[in-house]
């Protein structure tokens, strides 16, 4: 299978001046047919099942075509360093494609959240015109050849602060503990945020080097390991403000990753339409009652709206915007609640066979209970919205 030809830009269509433009454009559709093809070949509902009944949770070979034949894995990474030079909005395509199947691969760990930090650092060091450190990383993930996480839990928000969990001494060792980090299982290398003699710092560590305790997560398509640091030897990334980087990136994962709950969202309510359109009772089609097309309907409003929330943060991610804070803190604060409410209607309206392990309507429930922490609550992100537009935090609840 080859590769895509390195991304330009997207042409643009018209808008109102000063609107983003949140239709997708012509090459952002073909990103998503070339996904979703390979998805419904090599990534079925059925060896989703069995691979996370197995003992390893992601698809290698999956990730491999994603990653290197397709060049997903360097979708942020500019073509200078052998990535894509893509932005945002072909990485939220992309998720929406990956939530829809819930994939078993680290994109979200890998290609998002530890590339934009790295790229972060990048930006403010100017590593990559130099040709350092942080650049030959960049091109190492880029080309799929290793697979890295960002060492923070899996709840952590942007807003945050920064952590203080994980300890540097003068010779770059580390000292720490981390908890509940996806994407840790299978990965190669870990950018681990680190309190270090000089303050807050990014470094690089093998994951051969640190202790990581797998456990079973509600969602088995994303596994989560603690990860444990006991002087394990590290590299530090040349970054002006180690705080920024890691604030981007958490940015950039919770808006990115609201594409994902869309995708999974989508789903959800289009195997429910389908279901309910081929299932017979009383004589009548299920799908005919008009209590049921009433929740139906109400589903797709509130998925359509997901959808333009998601496609604005990415949009504002992808231009930086300085609005992307809102738009974020938007689409997280939202589509988390639809996501979930999503899947359980699904589970309800399919009925008994909606109950059963052989379905996949079980992994996706789970998918979306489990973004829904992720990288900041629902919560979390109305709190952070309320000073960024001038109003008053919610109350507590």
């Amino acid at each position: 299978m080859e590769g895509p030809a390195p991304m330009t830009a997207a042409p643009t269509r018209p808008a109102p001046a000063g609107s983003p433009d949140l239709l997708y454009s012509d090459i952002e559709d073909d990103l998503r047919g070339t996904v979703r093809a390979l998805l419904a070949d090599r990534c079925p509902p059925e060896a989703v099942l069995a691979r996370v009944e197995g003992p390893q949770p992601y698809d290698p070979e999956l990730w491999r075509l994603l990653a290197a034949e397709l060049g997903l894995a360097g979708l942020l990474v500019p073509e200078v360093l052998g990535g894509q030079g893509a932005g945002a909005r072909e990485v939220a395509v992309v998720l929406e494609e990956l939530g829809a199947a819930v994939a078993p691969v680290p994109f979200l760990g890998s290609a998002v959240l530890a590339t934009s930090a790295l790229l972060a650092c990048d930006e403010a060091a100017g590593g990559a015109a130099a040709g350092g450190t942080v650049a030959a990383l960049l091109r190492r993930l880029a080309a799929g050849e290793v697979r890295a996480t960002l060492a923070v839990p899996l709840a952590a928000a942007p807003g945050g602060g920064f952590p203080a969990t994980v300890r540097a001494d003068a010779e770059g060792r580390l000292t720490g503990r981390v908890t509940s980090v996806a994407d840790t299982p299978g990965a190669d290398v870990l950018v681990v945020p680190a309190v270090g003699p000089d303050g807050p710092g990014l470094y690089e560590a093998a994951a051969a080097d640190v202790s990581v305790a797998p456990f079973t997560s509600l969602d088995l398509t994303r596994p989560l390991a603690d990860v444990s640091f006991d002087g394990a030897a590290a590299r530090p990334l040349p970054a002006a403000d180690p705080a920024a980087a890691l604030e981007a990136a958490l940015l950039a994962g919770a808006g990115l990753l609201a594409s994902e709950q869309l995708g999974l969202a989508q789903w959800c309510l289009d195997e429910t339409v389908r279901h309910l359109g081929q299932r017979h009772q009383f004589g009548r089609v299920v799908g005919s009652f008009q209590s049921l097309k009433h929740r139906l309907a109400d589903l797709w409003l509130e998925v359509v709206s997901v959808r333009a929330a998601a496609r604005a943060a990415a949009d504002a991610l992808a231009t930086g915007s300085p609005e992307a804070p809102v738009a974020v803190a938007v689409a997280q604060s939202y589509a988390a609640r639809v996501a979930v409410r999503a899947a359980e209607e699904a589970v309800q309206l399919h009925g008994g066979i909606g109950m059963t392990w052989e379905h996949t309507l079980h992994l996706r429930l789970k998918r979306a209970k489990a973004d829904e922490i992720a990288l900041g609550t629902p919560g979390r992100h109305r709190a952070a919205l309320a000073p960024l537009v001038h109003l008053p935090p919610p109350p507590p609840q």
